[in-house]
């Protein structure tokens, strides 16, 4: 069927790629073998030429014998003067077992052939390299049937940069456009083909812009051809950033080059197998096709020579491929036959990597990243580098003021812009000049070059100009049917081949549209077209349906905003894939003038579109208002205009537009200790926490000391020693260490720059280093802090990495600084999985120190039984902060016999651990899941009614009230996180701690009248309740009414699956709603709450400050504040929204015991124990758009400080374990899981 006779809405939502080329028969041919093995290329060919020490009469031969220029060292020319020595290093890898093997013409191109002046042969060097490598191909082919070997014809990346200045004071300068690399590698590419080469590889990438260049320029082949050959491409990592030579991250640049139909994209020189590996790993994740490696023979050594031989290399490239990363291995600089064959014998027994489909996402790229995930509501466009919209951008241009220019666009980024615009349209300008010199600066600044851009112009040549100029997969705007069909496709055929997305406007041959259907009939039709004869992907097209001006005092122009807010609704419903955009400052042109009116439309108007499905626009971003912050009395004008809800509407809004043209009691201090000694002041302010005269103090003990580092050695580790005993001896407490932590800061950074100054070493008093790290896919670290602090204050030094932190960084860091012992924390039960590969890591990259496991969700039987027989050194669990020191403190004796003890005797407790679980594993009787669910819970919906709810839906509810959220507050577990144990209030009143939890509270509560008052953080909050019924025992189908017909989602329950005594049912959370057969209608809810959303701007004061007491307490108290929220909005969902409890009447302490009808059980937690059904919470109410609350791809939420969860209403519905559960469960429903989409 053709695609004109699909119905709109029908049209696939995943990528659509109509193949307007015939690919030759070797396409399906690798493909098919790329399958089934992994296939080895060959090695390197200037290595093996090398070897002949061929001199520079042997280059020139009888040809070149009276050649004007010296021609040693231009490899390419071999395939002319000696053919023979190219075809028997061909044969040499043939023979060693290579399937693939490359041309000889790396720099077989004019660029590089002008250094030689040779730039003339280049059609025939690719021709007749071609020719002899399919000579010896086919030769050994015939050998060997049943492998056939194929030719690839090698493209470097020429002598010149594409993004790059050579002249360090001229950014700007090019020494090579895009025209000039595309014209030289269409004339190579050609040679190639004509030549019978099977595939086109393009090598060695350094600058991405080549890239594209090689890529423009063979798509042009393909398409004069009708025949397209496979292409390789292989970039190059140039160093341990993970960053090409250009700037791109390894993500950025495949999304730069992903636009054409790769065979394989990989990396390949600069780096040896080692170093390359977790650049491979990410690339392996995140695209789409067959992934290639083919590294250097290790790092070159100090005479620039390769020393890795092929046992070594093969060991390393059979790490890849037991990892399942790659599909073709081979080798770079100083490989040879002999390494090849060691791969080939390697890869034989060795599956491929499998090729896993990416969710098709809008997906752009500067030097890093944008991708337009589900959790991304809006993509904020800055406005500002635009001669048409900025009055002082113009200026600057015309002035050639590039410099401030540049300014302009870095504030734009510093505001919040993810994408840049750049319009160079104005009647006084060289708009095409202009535009290339600006972005030619634009990406010698890597803090602005980092932003995807967007080309933004009504001339063609401008928009082309600029293309040429971007590495970085960027946004055309715009493109449109105005000129009719032959003109856009054209246009469009050429935005995809320079590798770009379009914005396409809402404008045919008829005009701009400005009516419902005319914006979604042109975008329908624009669509079509597209897909079916550009060879679009959806995701790569952004429909702008026109953003018009309202309030105009025009009768015609009162609709405009409800008809761009509709026609987007029916854009998205019936273009699938497709992103929104459109210029917000358009809406609010009348106006001009009066910004807080302008900023109050664009809020609100963008608040709906949004919720219609806009994705993205032109805004400013540093000038937008928050809707729910926005007076209520401007608000109601603002909508009454924007939906056109009264006649008097403009004039409503204009006439308030025009309208809108103390000491406190000091406190007497005990200072009598300020007339002691300094060192005894020194010591007094460490043990109290007083900052207060710390830095006089510090510079009073510097005066009096030889050299600046005594001071640290001297009285402020005698404080911190008086510190560490009174903590150890269990008569000082947490907090109070944490403020002397603080005390401890300040001084030594006052000290710093003395100690450099004065060149000496802080070395020697150290116990040791201590590197700390939350891992990959956790954001928690209040934990992870205090066993900071703790350690700092005794004596370790402390290297602390974050959080979200990959494996491969934290054991890099460890090389670098030379850490003794290694501690990672995590709160979520999917940092659990990453320990493990933190680990497997460590024993790979034979690490012997320390592993130190700690976080809420480890434990020691964890520990024992999953990551310590993944690592050959020791593995700790440490319960909490003041056991950190005497464990670290062990492990780094001098007294090797203690440090022995402690190992030995750990290794005997995790013996005993796994030996006890196995045996209760053995001993634990298990049911099948079929005889689980027959044990279910078996309640009577006959004598039950559920109870509708008052206010069903999404209700939001943010900026919530904290003094109504503070009467909730629990506060027991503030304490527990201060390692304080004792309930509250009587905590307060313990012998031995009750007065350190004293001081912690009263500052509590000093910092939350200070956090109400002055607004430091914002709780938000979101509730939904839904009708819902379970099916199948396990399942439950949530539905958008009450016809029960349309099923939202289906929510997956894990049910208890061991033996239980007669009597005693094997629960799931699905029991406790009523089976869809029994007729019974019930209900269940949803919510997401955060205590903690603006945290970061005061968490960074507090660190600017070095005050990581009241950083810790901010934390811990935010902490409080969600939990509480989630309490509070509990109360009110059981009394008021869903109201099945309207006369609860319950103390706060009853609360806190429970004792109300109905949980909340939340995904990840024990009877809930499936982490991604929290994805579907959170689709389910738009989580994100909504509150701020951010889902990472490992489930944990930011801000830390939220709380997630399910409504369950049943009286007796309550909180239980699941267990573990068998496969048989897990597989039953595999289908209704959230598959997690790959970070691309």
């Amino acid at each position: 069927m053709n695609l004109k006779d699909l119905p709109a809405k029908i049209l696939p939502l995943h990528r659509i790629n109509f193949s307007i080329l015939n690919f030759t028969p070797q396409y399906s041919q690798l493909k098919s073998i790329l399958n089934q093995r992994i296939m080895v290329i060959d090695g390197a060919m200037g290595t093996m030429i090398q070897r002949y020490k061929l001199s520079e009469t042997d280059f020139r031969g009888d040809r070149f014998i009276d050649f004007h220029k010296d021609i040693k060292g231009n490899n390419e020319v071999l395939s002319l003067i000696r053919p023979d020595i190219i075809e028997s290093i061909h044969l040499a890898y043939l023979k060693a077992g290579a399937d693939i093997i490359e041309t000889n013409t790396f720099s077989a191109n004019s660029i590089s052939q002008a250094d030689y002046d040779m730039e003339g042969l280049c059609y025939e060097m690719n021709l007749e390299s071609a020719l002899i490598a399919r000579k010896a191909a086919d030769s050994i082919s015939a050998l060997t049937p049943e492998q056939p070997r194929f030719v690839a014809g090698a493209i470097g990346p020429t002598t010149k940069l594409a993004s790059m200045s050579p002249d360090v004071n001229n950014p700007g300068f090019r020494s090579a456009t895009f025209d000039t690399l595309a014209a030289a590698y269409k004339e190579q590419a050609r040679g190639l083909i004509d030549g019978g080469v099977d595939i086109l590889l393009i090598e060695t990438i350094t600058d991405t812009l080549n890239c594209k260049a090689a890529l423009y320029a063979i798509d042009e082949i393909f398409e004069e051809s009708g025949t397209a050959l496979p292409i390789m491409i292989s970039g190059t990592i140039t160093d341990q950033s993970g960053r090409t030579l250009s700037g791109q991250t390894v993500e950025a640049f495949y999304i730069s080059v992903s636009h054409m139909p790769l065979l394989s994209i990989g990396l390949n020189c600069a780096l040896g197998a080692k170093e390359m590996r977790p650049h491979i790993q990410e690339l392996s994740n995140i695209a789409d096709c067959f992934i290639s490696a083919y590294p250097n023979a290790g790092l070159p050594n100090e005479m620039g020579e390769y020393d890795q031989d092929a046992h070594e290399m093969g060991h390393l490239i059979e790490d890849f491929a037991l990892n399942g990363m790659v599909n073709i291995v081979g080798g770079c600089c100083g490989t040879t036959p002999d390494h090849i064959q060691e791969m080939v014998e390697k890869m034989k027994s060795v599956k491929p990597r499998t090729i896993q489909p990416q969710k098709a996402m809008t997906k752009l790229s500067g030097l890093e990243p944008l991708i337009f995930r589900p959790e991304i509501t809006f993509v904020n466009v800055g406005e500002r580098t635009n001669v048409t919209g900025s009055k002082k951008f113009e200026r600057l241009i015309k002035s050639k003021d590039y410099q401030t220019a540049l300014e302009v666009a870095l504030q734009q980024v510093n505001g919040g812009a993810q994408v840049l615009d750049v319009n160079m349209d104005d009647g006084l300008l060289d708009g095409k000049a202009a535009m290339v010199e600006f972005l030619n600066l634009v990406m010698s600044e890597p803090d602005i070059a980092k932003l995807p851009i967007m080309i933004d112009s009504s001339k063609w040549d401008i928009i082309e100009a600029g293309l040429k100029c971007v590495q970085g997969r960027c946004v055309v705007n715009s493109i449109s049917l105005k000129e009719g069909v032959e003109s856009f496709v054209h246009q469009a055929k050429l935005v995809k081949r320079y590798g770009a997305a379009a914005v396409v406007m809402a404008f045919d041959e008829d005009g701009q549209a400005d009516t419902i259907e005319r914006k979604v009939s042109i975008c329908q039709r624009a669509y079509k077209i597209l897909i079916e004869e550009a060879g679009f992907r959806p995701e790569d097209i952004i429909f702008d349906p026109n953003i018009f001006a309202i309030a105009t005092g025009i009768e015609e122009h009162n609709n405009y905003a409800i008809n761009f807010i509709e026609a987007c609704r029916k854009i998205k419903e019936t273009c699938p894939g497709v992103k929104i955009s459109g210029g917000v400052s358009n809406i609010s042109f009348s106006f001009r003038g009066n910004d807080r009116v302008r900023e109050a439309i664009h809020s609100s108007f963008l608040y709906h579109a949004i919720k219609a499905g806009m994705d993205m626009g032109i805004v400013n971003a540093g000038m937008m208002e928050v809707y729910e912050e926005l007076p209520k009395d401007l608000l109601l004008l603002v909508e009454d205009v924007i939906f056109n809800r009264n006649e008097g509407a403009t004039e409503a809004l204009t006439i308030y537009a025009e309208k809108i043209k103390g000491s406190g009691k000091t406190i007497e201090k005990d200072l009598e200790w300020r007339k002691k000694p300094v060192h005894q002041r020194l010591a007094h302010s460490l043990v109290k926490g007083i900052t207060e005269y710390i830095i006089e103090d510090t510079e009073e003990a510097r005066q009096l000391a030889s050299a600046p580092l005594e001071v640290i050695e001297g009285p402020l580790m005698d404080g911190m020693n008086i510190v560490g005993d009174l903590f150890g001896s269990g008569k000082m407490f947490l907090p109070q260490v944490v403020k002397s932590a603080r005390v401890m800061k300040q001084s030594v950074n006052y000290l710093t720059p003395y100690i450099e100054a004065s060149k000496s070493s802080a070395g020697g008093s150290s116990k040791g280093k201590v590197l700390l790290a939350t891992v990959k896919g956790d954001v928690h670290d209040i934990g992870k802090n205090i066993v900071g602090v703790v350690l700092g204050c005794n004596n370790f030094d402390i290297i602390d990495l974050g959080v979200m932190v990959p494996a491969d960084r934290i054991l890099n860091e460890a090389i670098n600084h030379n850490v003794d012992i290694i501690g990672v924390s995590g709160l979520i039960t999917p940092s659990l999985d990453e320990m493990i590969y933190v680990a497997q890591e460590m024993k790979r990259r034979s690490f012997k120190i320390p592993l130190l496991i700690g976080g809420a969700t480890t434990s020691k039987t964890h520990t024992a039984v999953k990551i310590d027989e993944n690592y050959d050194g020791p593995v700790i669990h440490v319960l909490d902060a003041s056991r950190s020191v005497a464990i670290a403190s062990t492990l780094l004796s001098p007294d090797t016999q203690s440090k022995e003890n402690l190992i030995a005797e750990i290794a005997t407790e995790y013996e005993k651990v796994r030996i006890q679980r196995n045996s209760l594993r053995s001993e634990k009787r298990m049911l099948s899941y079929a005889d689980a669910r027959k044990n279910k819970l078996a309640l009577d919906w006959s004598a039950y009614t559920p109870t509708a709810p008052q206010h069903p839906g999404i209700t939001v509810l943010n900026d919530f009230p904290l003094y109504e959220i503070r009467k909730f507050i629990d506060w027991t577990p503030f304490f527990s996180a201060w390692q304080l144990t004792g309930k509250f209030p009587a905590i307060l009143e313990d012998e031995i701690i009750g007065k350190a939890a004293t001081d912690v509270y009263n500052d509590a509560q000093k910092m939350i009248d200070q956090i109400i008052n002055e607004k430091w953080l914002q709780a938000n909050g979101i509730i939904g309740l839904w009708p819902a019924n379970s099916v199948e025992d396990d399942l439950i189908e949530v539905y958008s009414d009450e016809s029960r017909t349309n099923v939202l989602t289906t929510l997956v329950c894990r049910r208890q699956q061991q033996h239980k005594a007669a009597g005693r049912p094997n629960i799931s959370l699905s029991d406790f709603i009523a089976p869809k057969d029994t007729g019974v209608p019930d209900y269940i809810g949803g919510f997401a709450v955060t205590g903690g959303m603006n945290i970061d701007e005061k968490l960074k004061e507090f660190d600017d400050q070095q005050d990581v007491y009241n950083a810790i307490l901010l934390k811990a108290i935010a902490d409080r504040f969600a939990e509480a929220f989630a309490e509070c909005l509990h109360h009110s969902v059981r009394t008021k929204y869903w109201g099945y409890a309207p006369n609860e009447d319950l103390t706060n302490e009853e609360l806190i015991h429970e004792e109300y009808q109905g949980i909340r059980p939340a995904p990840g937690y024990p009877a809930c124990p499936v982490h991604s059904e929290k994805r579907k919470l959170f689709d389910l109410m738009n989580v994100t758009e909504k509150t701020g609350i951010v889902l990472s791809e490992s489930y944990a939420m930011v801000p830390t400080a939220a709380v997630s969860g399910w409504y369950f209403s049943h009286p007796e519905s309550k909180y239980f374990g699941v267990g573990e559960v068998l496969p048989d469960q897990i597989e039953a429903w595999k289908q209704f899981e959230y598959i997690p989409q790959s970070t691309c």
